[in-house]
């Protein structure tokens, strides 16, 4: 009897390694960091060129290397100069500063910096997986504190946000 015991034991967990290995191999080529590479073993991030006036080349190139490092951090994916298996590119096509929180006197007492960057993805494996989209996130600071002293890390916010948003719709896509 315990040696019956013993076997079906064996075998139903057989059976359920067997049935959790397929579950995990229909749902596509995931990294161990739970990226939908798609197979892929590089990708490329072109400089994301600003397109509005108050966007500055600092800016933007402060965002480009968030969206590489974030991608380098949590997935498997190399870096490629240009022309990876997936392909980031795009520009800044928002930043703006709007009063926000308007108190009774109607004067703010929050202002919102709102940054707005149109993304071109290409994913050379999985072509129906590209898209052209735009992602808007935005950070809020006390009125009274002027934009210059505080815009750096409001920028850091801001840049975490729109590359975590980015890289979800990217590679995050389950």
């Amino acid at each position: 009897m315990r040696l019956e015991n013993m076997l079906l034991h064996r075998w139903s967990k057989l059976v359920l390694f067997l049935a959790l290995i397929s579950v995990f191999a229909a749902c596509g080529v995931y990294s161990p960091y739970g990226a939908q590479t798609s197979g892929a073993q590089t990708f490329s991030v072109e400089y994301f060129k600003p397109q509005t006036p108050l966007a500055s080349p600092e800016i933007a190139q402060n965002f480009t290397e968030a969206l590489k490092d974030l991608i380098l951090r949590q997935s498997t994916l190399s870096l490629e100069e240009q022309d990876g298996e997936l392909q980031y590119s795009g520009s800044i096509t928002g930043y703006s500063v709007i009063p926000v929180g308007v108190q009774g006197d109607e004067v703010a007492n929050v202002n919102r910096l709102s940054i707005t960057v149109k993304v071109r993805y290409v994913n050379t494996i999985e072509k129906e997986l590209g898209f052209d989209r735009s992602f808007t996130k935005f950070a809020d600071y006390d009125s009274s504190e002027d934009l210059f002293s505080v815009e750096a890390s409001l920028l850091e916010d801001i840049n975490d946000q729109l590359t975590q948003d980015i890289f979800n719709a990217t590679l995050g896509n389950w």
